[in-house]
Formats: structure tokens, C-alpha cells, sequence
């Protein structure tokens, strides 16, 4: 998420101007674009409605119907920043045995906490392009959440999309594709919501740089301008994969979108995320992007965190005594409030936290065993805060799977891999690059891991996990091959002989990111200063090894694309290889593929270009700095990664996709069949009228002021957020609310009155059900036709028919399945299917997803099948239903 860990975020409230904000818009600002518009959308929608929520609904609204006006405002807020064990602590009705709820970071594992596994980073996970893996990560990282005593996983990342190959934290993510995205987060989703742990889809939307992405006192956060079509064909795309799949939190981003900060959003949270995507869950703000306390309550924001205002750490809330105001006052409306509630009440009910729930047994803010209970606290009671309570298991089978078939081979000349460990004995083989060996000062010595020294598994900031311990790739090298020659520098050593011509030498490079809060060599969360070149000089060091040697091997850990135009067409570069972010099994996992225990199986996540101006300024260069806010326009439209590539003719040197064997698999036997037959142009349409919700059988009375007093005689903890008002404050509000004398400056469109129906694309988690209706059905016989075993990844990509009112993409992926470890002449057969939504497009003017058709084209949608976007193997027309080999591609 976009929150940091806890010294990060004592240095932010400490010193930053960046990051830190007053919580008031800063005047004048920049207009937003002409077209780009963040319309008003009230009031925000009851939860409760879809049957699979609706008995974790009903507990909710027994348990709710209970509580004070303070108790329901106490856990729609964080307590402050360091104010209890976990990255984010709401508060408790701990007299109705509601808890606080331990929020905890990060997308690739435990953060901040010991005994756990360092997973691979989102990015590897894409890169393996299989489902399997996708769904076990996530079980292994629901159980250590829930192991740990955590209630919130602040994860997955499908925000940034990737949009921006310098952006600084895709590596949290999936890839630079919405579908490769959506997939991959809902197995995450599945895996760790069935551990009984509550899963975070972040960040919505449009945070696709790090730089000037916040809120201060100088400057608004940047302003995200998409248009409606762009919007839900990419960026939406995996949210509503999300809410599909039932996660059970979503995560605003700090920017604006089209003018209007995502906290307090009207039209994302209230229409696109809760009304049109029928989300069920609890909204959260990122940690201290919160910037207005009625606005953001009207908008649909449910939680927020981790309370405090933009500076924290002074006991101010925008929320809870707030809160308890504007609702006594009638600011906020009490069944706005109650919704609040319920859908937090709701959501813990849902996944099973009422039933023997582990309390935290760690503590983010030390490793110590005691420590101060209330670390933000001037003065905090102490006691046992870290209990060690190993988790890992044997997880770490589950990270190194991901890690080694996450390995993607894009060169190979003379098959110089996989090598062979006997006939490099003898000093034959020599590693150069200091991203081969650990961090000499530990793997966790860096704040947040906020350094690249050492083997590069993650990126920095908040979406990291600490090593239990780092299985390097020269630690493991040296198990293959004792003698090796290690050169543990980034310079080429100036004494070097002349190696023999059967010598091989393998350079380590890297490339890092990660989050705005801190700056590493230069770099502010995104690739500003790197840009797309190897870190430390690595390009240079490539090309000097490469002088000396005639059989060199590249090794790459990295966040993204990098340009390899320096040294990729340099005869004695025989073999290339990304292994991204291979978290704490980076060493094994490595091995295995360079000696060829098994073929690589990995593919690209993304595209890699021949130079960054092979794609739009819009998206090729961040954006810099300006006085008032930033514009961020979306220019390209849909047209990012290897659809702007494609439309415009440009040859990639890597395409999305792309990934080498050492075996070939030939695709075969295709069929494609039609499942839901006809297509009608929309989907049909929801029920007309939406199933009534728990919400609405509260009373929408001011409660009496009683309810919002302090506790005679309790003892406050100085900058401890607390609900309750003082007993003149709570009379003085309770007034203005119950006369109506004064009234609140509402937004424009402003209503309280529920909407009686659903929008013409809800109806449903995720959207109107029809739109996962299966399509079309293709089946494809993948087999080894080579002479080692392997996995093959098959992609179907689809292309619109010709003549169609609506511009598309050249091609655009759809469905992904990887086949088992297949033995030489073996095959399997593998279905990929095409839902409704695959086939449609997002009608602006209808506000509805529809088929189009074309009546000159009897062939009708093609379904490509291949191993990249650029190597498709098989055609496959839904309207002929035939599918034909060796067909010429569109690309």
C-alpha cells in the first residue's frame, strides 16, 4: 500500500515536506484538463445487498445495533500512527467483544515482523504466468498474516498497472496488462481470504508514479486526467476482477483522479467501486492521505488510516471526535455512519474473525521483546510486545517455485545454457557484479530496504518483508561449482588476464525502485535519476567482461524494463536472463535453471523496448515538478506497453510475453466453441430494483449527545485518537443538528435518498454477473517437442473484427494457463476460455460494456494463442468456429 513502515513514517512526520500535508486543499490549482471531469456521485451505497454478504450483513447489524455513536465512530478510524502493534490499529467496541483490527503491510509477505518468509515480489509472480502459483503464494501469505494475528492484508497491488515503465512501485504488481493483473490478484485474493484473513485491493486509482503523488502543504497531490472508456477497460479492469473474487478491503490512492483526490472521490468510491462494481467490503484511505472529514465520509470512504491528519503524531483527527461531531451536527448523516460500521462489522464477520482469531503477536515498531505498548504516545505504558512465533513453515518451498519459474530466458545463442557444472571445474567459470552476493552488512540492515547493495530481491518502501535469511545466487553458484572465480565489485579489475575461450563468465546487474518516502541513489521511489539503465554502472560492466570473454551470461534482478541496447547484440552475450525480484530463495532458484535442473518457464510481465522513446512522452517520462498540482493526462488512451507498440508498427527488442526454453512445444489441435449463444450487444439487464440492505432498518435519529461523552474519569493517552467529545462540545453539536439552523455546504448532485436501481453494468460483485458468462471455449494441445522436460505458457490474445465503430488494440490479452512439467513428446491439453466482458468494449455513451459487431466479417472475433504477443502460434475465429495453425499474425 501506499503507507510506510514505522520509522519510515516517524521520518515523514519528522522532517518531509513531501509527503507531509496540512488536511486542506492548497489554493489556487491548476485546471484539470477540458474533457476530464470527476463527476458528483450520491449518496454512497448500502452494503449488505449480495446474498453471499448477507449473513455476515445480518451479525453485522445485530452487533452494530448495539454500539454508541462513539463506539461506531471508534472503528471507522485508525487510533494514530505507532499506536499499537501493528502498522494500523482501529479502534475496539471492546465491550461488545468487537477488537481492534490489525492492518498490516505488505503485498509480498509479513512486513515488519521476524519468523516470516520474504515471498518474491508481485512482479515474479506475473512473470510466472501461472495461476497455480498465483493462488499457493497467496495461501502461504494468508497463513503467516493470519499466524501473526493479523486482521487486514494490505495486499495486493494491482495500482500501479504499470503504466509508466519508470514508475516506482510496478514490481508490487503483476505486470503492465489488466488481465495478467486481475487474474493474478484475485488467486491472491482466494488464497488469503480462505486463511481467514481479509485481503486489500490497492491503489484506486491512477497512482502510476511516485513522485508528487501526495498531498503537503506547498502542493496538491497530482491529478491522474482518464477518460471514461481508458478507465474501465485498463485501470478498472483488475479492481473489478477483485471484487469478483470477493476481497474484502479496497484502498484509495493518495493522487487525484480528474481533479478530485481519490480519499473523497464521489464517482470512484460511491459510483464505480460500491454502485456500478457492487464492492461489499470496507474503503480505506492510504495512511495519512485523508484530507477532509465530512467530504470523505460523503464520498464513501468507510476507514480511516491510520487517523491521524496529514501530520500526524499531534492527536488530531479529521475522523473520530470529528466524526462524532459532524454526526451529532448533521453534517454527516447517521445512516451514512452506519453504513460505515456495518461494513466493517460486516466484513470481520465475513471471514470468520469472530471465531478464535489470533490477537498480534509481533510488534512493528521493535524487535525487542518489551517495549511501549503505545509507541506515538509521549509517555506509554510498556510491556511483552514481540512473542517470536515462527510462521514461515515451509513456505519457503512455495517462494523459491515462484522465484525459479519466474526465471524468463530472452537470449540463448550457440545453447550456451543450460551449462554444465563439470566442465566448468578448474577455475572455468568466473562471476563478476556485486547483485551475486548478499548485502555484506546483512539483508535487512536498510531502512525499509531502502539501498541496492547486495542481491536485489525486492524493491524498497512499504511493500517488503524482512529476510529470515537471504539463499544468494554465488552461495548456491559455489555448490554447483566450488572453484569459481568471484569478483565481488561492479568495476571490471583492471589486472585481468586473457581467459581461455571455453571460460564462462556470468555478470550480476540490477535495477531498483521503489516508494516516494525515501531516496535511494538519487532515485525518488520512481526511476528518476536511473531511468532505464543498470544500476552501478552494470552496463559498462557488461560490455567490459564481455571484451574479455566469449561466452558471457547476463543476470538481471530488477523492478522493470531496462535498455539492454548497450551490450544485448554483442557477440560473445550468448545468454540473458531476468530473474526480477526472487525475494530470500534467489540462490536455488537460480541454480536450478542455470544448470539445468529444469527449463526455464518464465515470460515478461512487460515489454522491453529498443529506447524509452519508443513509447509516448505521457508514458515513457514521469512527470516534474510544478507549482499548484500536476496534470497527469492519459493521453495514449488504451494504448500502453505492447498495444502502443503494436499500433504503431514498433518492433520491441522483447515483446510482452516473450520467454525462452530449452526444450520447444508445438500448439496443436485447437477447437474453439461458442458457450452462450447469442451474444446480445449489452448484457441483460440487472433487476430492476436492488435487494434492500440491513443498513436501511437503523434509525437515521441524531443519537442524544450522551452517546458522544467521555467516560467519567478515564485516563487519556496523549495523541491516542479517541470518538468521544467533551460533554459542551457533544451538547453544542447535538443542537445545531437536532434545530437544522445551519446547513452544511454540500457537494453538487448531494442526496441522501438510496438509488432504487442498479446501474445498467452492476448487479453484482464486479459488475453485471453476465459479464463472466463464458463466451467461447478454446482448447489447444500443447506438446514437447524438444529433448528436455519444461513448461509451456500458453497466451490468447484477442482481436477484434474489423469495420467496428469502436478503435481497439492490435491484440489484447485474455486468458493465460501454463502446462505441468512436460517430458519430451509429451502433451497436454489446455482450455482458455473468453468471458462476455473479453469480447466487449466500454460504450461511454451507454455506460454499458458491449459486443460489437461487424457485418463484412464472418470470421468475427480471432483468438490468438501463442507463447508472447509476438509468437502466436494458432487463429482461432468465433465466427467460423474453426481454428487454423501457422496463420499469418496481425503482428
Amino acid at each position: 500500500m501506499g503507507h510506510h513502515t514505522a520509522t519510515v513514517c516517524l521520518w515523514l512526520a519528522l522532517g518531509s515536506l513531501t509527503p507531509v500535508s496540512f488536511a486542506r486543499v492548497v489554493e489556487p490549482r491548476d485546471p484539470v484538463p477540458q474533457g476530464y471531469h470527476a463527476a458528483s456521485y450520491y449518496p454512497a451505497p448500502h452494503g449488505g445487498w449480495v446474498s453471499s454478504w448477507r449473513e455476515a450483513y445480518e451479525k453485522a447489524y445485530a452487533l452494530v445495533s448495539q454500539m454508541t455513536l462513539a463506539e461506531k465512530v471508534n472503528i471507522t478510524s485508525g487510533v494514530g500512527i505507532y499506536m499499537g502493534p501493528c502498522v494500523g490499529n482501529t479502534g475496539s467496541v471492546d465491550r461488545l467483544g468487537f477488537p481492534q483490527l490489525c492492518l498490516q503491510d505488505s503485498a509480498l509477505g509479513v512486513a515488519s515482523a521476524d519468523n516470516v518468509t520474504a515471498f518474491p515480489a508481485g512482479i515474479t509472480t506475473g512473470a510466472t504466468w501461472d495461476k497455480q502459483l498465483m493462488y499457493a503464494r497467496g495461501v502461504a501469505i494468508g497463513k503467516e498474516f493470519r499466524g501473526k494475528g493479523a486482521n487486514i492484508h494490505l495486499g495486493p497491488s494491482v495500482g500501479p498497472l504499470g503504466r509508466k515503465p519508470l514508475g516506482g512501485r510496478n514490481w508490487e504488481g503483476f505486470g503492465s496488462d489488466p488481465v495478467l493483473q486481475g487474474k493474478a490478484a484475485a488467486l491472491h485474493i482466494r488464497g488469503v481470504q480462505e486463511q481467514g484473513i481479509i485481503a486489500t485491493i490497492k491503489h484506486l486509482v491512477g497512482n502510476e508514479q511516485e513522485m508528487y503523488r501526495m498531498y503537503h502543504i506547498f502542493q496538491e497531490g497530482y491529478s491522474a486526467n482518464i477518460d471514461d472508456r481508458t478507465l474501465h477497460e485498463l485501470y478498472l479492469w483488475p479492481f473489478a476482477e477483485a471484487v469478483r473474487a470477493g476481497v474484502g478491503a479496497a484502498m484509495t490512492a493518495y493522487n487525484a483522479v480528474n481533479g478530485s483526490a481519490c480519499s473523497q472521490n464521489s464517482y470512484l468510491i460511491n459510483g464505480i467501486l460500491k454502485d456500478e462494481l457492487g464492492f461489499q467490503g470496507l474503503v480505506m484511505s492510504d495512511w495519512l492521505s485523508h484530507i477532509s472529514g465530512v467530504g470523505s465520509a460523503l464520498a464513501g470512504l468507510d476507514l480511516n488510516m491510520p487517523g491521524d491528519t496529514n501530520i500526524p503524531l499531534f492527536g488530531n483527527s479529521l475522523w473520530q471526535y470529528e466524526l462524532t461531531r459532524a454526526v451529532l451536527n448533521g453534517s454527516v448523516p447517521v445512516d451514512r455512519l452506519n453504513d460505515m460500521a456495518t461494513r466493517v462489522v460486516a466484513t470481520w464477520y465475513k471471514f470468520g474473525q469472530d471465531k478464535n482469531h489470533p490477537r498480534p503477536n509481533f510488534s512493528s515498531n521493535t524487535r525487542s521483546r518489551d517495549g511501549p505498548l503505545y509507541p506515538g504516545a509521549l509517555f506509554s505504558p510498556s510491556g511483552q510486545v514481540n512473542w517470536f512465533v515462527n510462521v514461515q513453515e515451509d513456505h519457503y518451498l512455495v517462494a523459491r517455485q515462484v522465484a525459479q519459474d519466474a526465471i524468463t530466458l530472452l537470449k540463448n545463442n550457440d545453447s550456451l545454457l543450460p551449462l554444465d557444472a563439470g566442465d566448468l571445474t578448474g577455475g572455468k567459470l568466473s562471476v563478476f557484479g556485486t547483485d551475486a552476493q548478499v548485502n555484506p552488512d546483512g539483508p535487512n540492515s536498510c531502512l525499509a530496504r531502502a539501498c541496492n547493495k547486495g542481491t536485489l530481491g525486492m524493491g524498497w518502501g512499504s511493500g517488503i518483508a524482512d529476510y529470515p535469511y537471504m539463499d544468494d545466487p554465488i552461495g548456491a553458484i559455489r555448490k554447483r561449482v566450488p572453484d569459481v572465480k568471484f569478483y565481488n565489485t561492479d568495476s571490471f579489475p583492471w589486472f585481468f588476464g586473457t581467459p581461455e575461450n571455453d571460460e564462462v563468465a556470468m555478470v550480476f546487474i540490477s535495477s531498483d525502485s521503489g516508494e516516494n518516502t525515501l531516496t535511494v541513489e538519487g532515485n525518488h521511489g520512481d526511476r528518476d535519476s536511473a531511468k532505464l539503465r543498470a544500476w552501478h554502472d552494470g552496463d559498462k560492466l557488461v560490455q567490459k567482461v564481455a571484451e574479455k570473454f566469449k561466452n558471457v551470461i547476463v543476470v538481471v534482478h530488477t523492478v522493470g524494463p531496462l535498455d539492454l541496447e548497450p551490450w544485448i547484440e554483442l557477440p560473445s552475450v550468448k545468454a540473458v536472463l531476468f530473474a526480477h525480484l526472487p525475494g530470500q530463495e534467489a540462490g536455488e532458484s537460480l541454480t536450478n535453471v542455470l544448470f539445468g535442473d529444469v527449463s526455464p518457464s518464465g515470460h515478461l510481465p512487460y515489454s522491453i523496448t529498443r529506447k524509452a522513446s519508443d513509447l509516448p512522452d505521457s508514458i515513457a517520462n514521469l512527470k516534474g515538478f510544478t507549482w499548484g498540482q500536476v496534470q497527469d493526462t492519459y493521453s495514449e488512451g488504451l494504448y500502453i506497453d505492447y498495444r502502443y507498440l503494436q499500433k504503431h508498427s514498433i518492433q520491441p527488442r522483447f515483446a510482452f510475453g516473450h520467454g525462452l526454453s530449452y526444450t520447444n512445444f508445438s500448439f496443436t489441435n485447437a477447437t474453439i466453441r461458442a458457450i452462450t449463444t447469442p451474444l446480445s450487444v449489452t448484457p441483460p439487464a440487472p433487476p430492476a430494483t436492488r435487494p434492500a440492505s440491513v443498513v436501511a432498518k437503523y434509525s437515521t435519529d441524531i443519537p442524544p449527545a450522551s452517546e458522544a461523552y467521555e467516560p467519567a474519569g478515564f485516563s487519556r493517552i496523549w495523541r491516542y485518537l479517541y470518538p468521544w467529545l467533551s460533554k459542551s462540545d457533544a451538547d453544542a453539536a447535538h443542537a445545531i443538528g437536532t434545530s437544522k439552523s445551519k446547513t452544511y455546504p454540500y457537494p453538487p448532485g448531494y442526496s441522501t435518498v438510496q438509488r432504487a436501481s442498479f446501474p445498467p453494468a452492476g448487479g453484482g460483485e464486479g459488475g453485471n454477473p453476465a459479464l463472466w458468462d463464458v463466451a467461447y471455449e478454446v482448447t489447444v494441445r500443447v506438446t514437447n517437442t524438444g529433448k528436455r522436460p519444461g513448461k509451456a505458457s500458453a497466451q490468447l490474445y484477442l482481436q477484434f473484427p474489423e469495420g467496428i465503430e469502436y478503435d481497439t488494440p492490435v491484440l489484447q490479452l485474455r486468458d493465460f494457463e501454463k502446462t505441468k512439467e512436460l517430458q519430451p513428446g509429451e502433451s497436454q491439453e489446455l482450455k482458455l476460455t473468453l468471458t462476455r466482458k473479453d469480447v466487449s468494449v466500454w460504450d461511454v455513451r451507454r455506460q454499458n460494456w458491449v459486443v460489437p459487431t461487424a457485418i463484412d466479417d464472418k470470421k468475427g472475433f480471432t483468438a490468438w494463442v501463442g507463447e508472447a504477443s509476438d509468437k502466436l502460434k494458432v487463429a482461432c475465429y468465433t465466427g467460423e468456429g474453426r481454428c487454423v495453425e501457422g496463420a499469418k499474425q496481425p503482428v
